[in-house]
């Protein structure tokens, strides 16, 4: 694209911008004194985007960790996350977790759940992959794609109908579409006011809780993918798939591990939204998919880090959005700010700005 070609696309963005902003709420001078009124709100809605960004960051890994070795756009993944989540409510009920059930009684049985699951999800990714997406790996892109929405519709039907067998799992409710509560088992305590510091900013023991463990995750993750042997071996797969199968990689082996990983980080999510939510629903993987997907492609599709920064972005932007625009209009938002930023720098935050060979 020529320079006056990339000005003009800069004006008309800006021209939109502010043609519409202020049918979104984008009052720049009553943002402005709200913040000033109220500094600490700003400090809340941060803290809130942080660590919903934390659990979309776990979500998103498993959209670039996909793309980056096979280039596909997992739809499915999205839906696969709410299966996580309906599979840790089912796991703390068949363990007789209740809300009324102290921390120290619940410890075991959650950390059973986690592993449960992680191991259902990352089951379902690696048979989806095998029987789904294998097939079709050297067909035309559009085939993968459509097989991944195909999957996605029957995930959250699996969903729907998991929601309606009240007569096997009591937790789900009389209604199988309805939203269904999910224990609330961790400690709600303000650290701030434990330690003696009174302030209207809260943080709670819960907050802190899904942060290290989202942290922990991604972290782990880091790690595996750079230090370990099949991490190596993704990483080659990812560059060059050819290459690496000449050099004795099973690429269809590493493939398939890499789905379990994202599979199992789609359950550790499901698990880890419900604690701090403490409400799940069928449809819930659609919108988590959607934001997790922009956050993967906003800090450069198929980069581990820059999933994770574009995942804490898209929270801290709909928390802001939720607070000083308006709710009604986030979505519009963050993905304005996607369009904005992929105009400047297409690869994403993190990504690598290269040219596709003819």
């Amino acid at each position: 694209m020529k320079r006056w070609q990339k000005t003009l696309l800069y004006l008309a963005v800006a021209y939109l911008v502010l043609l519409l902003g202020p049918i979104a709420g984008l009052d720049i001078p009553r943002i402005v004194g709200e913040i000033a009124s109220s500094p600490l709100s700003l400090l809340q809605q941060l803290e809130v985007g942080i660590v919903n960004g934390a659990i979309i960051a776990i979500i998103a890994l498993g959209y670039t960790l996909v793309y980056g070795i096979i280039e596909l756009i997992n739809f499915a993944h999205g839906d696969l996350y709410m299966l996580g989540a309906f599979t840790a409510l089912t796991a703390l009920s068949a363990f007789g977790v209740t809300d009324g059930t102290s921390l120290g009684a619940s410890i075991i049985p959650i950390l059973a759940t986690l592993l449960i699951a992680t191991i259902v999800c990352a089951g379902l990714n690696v048979l989806t992959e095998r029987f789904a997406y294998r097939p079709l790996r050297n067909a035309p892109r559009l085939a993968p794609l459509i097989s991944a929405i195909g999957v996605s519709f029957i995930f959250q039907n699996t969903g729907l109908f998991w929601g309606g067998l009240r007569a096997f799992i009591p937790s789900m409710g009389n209604n199988s579409a309805a939203p269904k509560n999910f224990p609330d088992l961790l400690p709600s305590i303000d650290i701030l006011k434990a330690l003696g510091i009174q302030s209207n900013f809260s943080f709670t023991t819960k907050d802190l809780i899904v942060l290290v463990v989202a942290a922990a995750l991604m972290v782990g993750l880091h790690l595996f993918v750079q230090y370990t042997r099949p991490g190596k071996a993704m990483r080659a797969v990812a560059q060059n798939r050819d290459a690496a199968k000449i050099m004795g990689i099973n690429v269809d082996q590493i493939i398939a591990l890499t789905f379990l990983i994202g599979g199992a980080l789609a359950g550790a999510a499901g698990l880890l939204i419900g604690l701090y939510n403490n409400t799940i629903v069928f449809t819930m993987g659609f919108t988590a998919g959607l934001r997790a997907f922009t956050a993967a492609v906003l800090g450069g599709i198929g980069n581990i880090i820059g999933a994770m920064l574009g995942g804490v972005l898209i929270g801290v932007l709909s928390s802001l959005s939720d607070q000083y625009l308006s709710s009604r209009w986030t979505n519009a938002w963050v993905f304005a700010v996607l369009v904005v930023i992929l105009v400047f720098r297409p690869g994403g935050l993190l990504g690598e700005n290269v040219q596709e060979k003819v």
